[in-house]
């Protein structure tokens, strides 16, 4: 990266479709302004159809964030099907996945946020729970989605991993944090590790530790910046994306 330019952070996007069945990409607010928060430059970064050609998508590219959004395809890790499954856009996963193996790969910084950090166990080969509440029923409510609950409510607590980075970037013990999610890890992908945990067992952060700056969350960060502890992940990624 050029020393005179600011991290140039990307930011994987959303497919929709309005009424008259034009489609567009989008990244909610939030995600824009921590990245810019933190000193990074925020671009878009849409589902590319020819996965080949990723790395063109990311030249120029410091640093990636995988946002949150619908389910991932229960078929790309032979999770069968739950009636609780939606927002599923397997053109999104498909490309995330591959995404995620490059970043792995390349060495690039990456944060990944709620579906993110699913998303990075799943292309690692690790699965996930279809739906918390039914194949989990004594964990807690987890599913605080908005409109109906503020995307800032603080939802439950996470006990964050003593010597992890994660530790060093947030603080070592619990963390408020929101949540709203169905869905969860269930087997780890190999070379990941577990960094939080919620109190009734549900993995709520991982790093890969070979990786110079690969590290996952569930909740939404991107939504409690008034915390210092959250505006640290994105400062943190911003501060890799600048080294690398």
């Amino acid at each position: 990266m050029s020393p005179s330019r600011s991290p140039i952070i990307a930011l994987t996007a959303n497919r929709s479709t309005n009424a008259s069945g034009s489609s567009a990409y989008e990244v909610k607010e939030a995600y824009i302004r921590s990245v810019i928060g933190a000193g990074g430059l925020p671009v878009l970064l849409p589902t590319c159809r020819d996965l080949a050609g990723q790395a063109d998508l990311l030249a120029g590219v410091d640093g990636v964030v995988l946002t949150g959004g619908g389910d991932v395809d229960p078929q790309l890790f032979n999770g069968g099907q739950h009636e609780r499954v939606s927002g599923v856009d397997r053109g999104r996963d498909l490309f995330e996945m591959a995404l995620v193996r490059q970043l792995v790969q390349s060495g690039m910084p990456f944060l990944g946020i709620c579906r993110g950090i699913q998303v990075v166990n799943v292309a690692l080969g690790g699965d996930l729970v279809l739906d918390i509440a039914d194949e989990l029923p004594s964990a807690h409510k987890h599913d605080y989605f908005t409109p109906k609950y503020a995307a800032d409510r603080l939802s439950h607590s996470v006990m964050v991993e003593k010597g992890s980075s994660l530790a060093k970037i947030s603080g070592f013990g619990r963390l408020e944090v929101n949540s709203r999610h169905h869905q969860a890890i269930k087997q780890l992908a190999p070379g990941l590790k577990v960094r939080a945990l919620s109190d009734d067992g549900i993995i709520e952060a991982v790093e890969l530790p070979t990786h110079p700056f690969g590290i996952a969350v569930q909740w939404h960060p991107e939504n409690l910046q008034a915390d210092p502890r959250m505006k640290a992940l994105f400062a943190a990624l911003v501060i890799a994306s600048e080294a690398s």
